[in-house]
């Protein structure tokens, strides 16, 4: 039950899907692929080469945060039960996967589609940029529970760098297109939630070509620029270099 690719889902409402797929069609440089589902509520951002690490739900309305992450793996139903032994709920579809939801309220699916090749970033005018990293956005009361939970879950190593800080971070095996960055947040809220963050050589050339897309500044952080896209779903670009 190795968790052996991980992928992230942006989850909009039907009425303002076609501008958030644009948008991020657009700021990956990724080709949208033609929609599947009985109702046609999925697509995949395809980068050039590599495997697909990103992708797109139509959803009557979009949770909190507007995005859940797919563990990939090669025995879902194990995974899915191991996900339920440290304190998630689960929902055994036909489908072949497993939607879940973290102790703290985090939506996320145990899923068996292959993948395998990291995709390279981005080049732009202003140099690469790559949507490379999930954070989980966690009120404090769920601080502890949620970092035992994700690293237990996947088996990743939990870094805590600095133990006065408010971020740790779980680090997949070498060739992941994702990490997952846990931040406690100042202020409770109702569930976890997460959003995307893009690593760039020039975040001020990065963060112009967003605004330039539709996006807007809502906050300049240490080392990173919190963004919403068109559709008003928060993310962030940072100075990470990318991989």
């Amino acid at each position: 039950m190795t968790v052996h690719w991980l992928a992230a889902f942006i989850d909009t409402a039907r009425e303002s899907a076609d501008e958030s797929e644009t948008f991020w069609s657009r700021i990956t440089g990724y080709r949208l692929s033609a929609p599947r589902g009985e109702r046609d509520e999925f697509a995949s951002l395809l980068p050039p080469s590599g495997d697909p690490h990103l992708a797109v739900q139509r959803v009557v309305q979009s949770a909190p945060g507007g995005l859940h992450v797919d563990l990939h793996t090669d025995d879902v139903d194990r995974l899915a039960a191991h996900a339920e032994s440290l304190g998630a709920s689960a929902s055994y579809l036909d489908a072949g996967y497993v939607v879940c939801g973290s102790p703290g309220g985090m939506t996320f699916c145990v899923v068996g589609h292959p993948g395998g090749r990291r995709a390279p970033a981005a080049t732009w005018p202003g140099g690469r940029s790559a949507v490379d990293q999930v954070c989980l956005d966690i009120p404090p009361r769920h601080w502890e529970d949620e970092c035992s939970f994700w690293a237990g879950l996947t088996g990743w190593e939990l870094t805590d760098e600095h133990p006065d800080d408010e971020f740790r971070r779980i680090d997949p095996p070498p060739g992941f297109p994702l990490r997952l960055l846990l931040q406690r947040l100042d202020d409770e809220q109702s569930v976890v939630t997460g959003h995307l963050d893009l690593a760039s050589d020039d975040m001020g050339a990065e963060v112009a070509r967003h605004v330039a897309l539709g996006a807007r500044v809502l906050h300049d952080g240490r080392g990173w620029t919190t963004m919403a896209d068109p559709t008003g779903r928060a993310y962030c670009v940072t100075r990470r270099v990318p991989a």
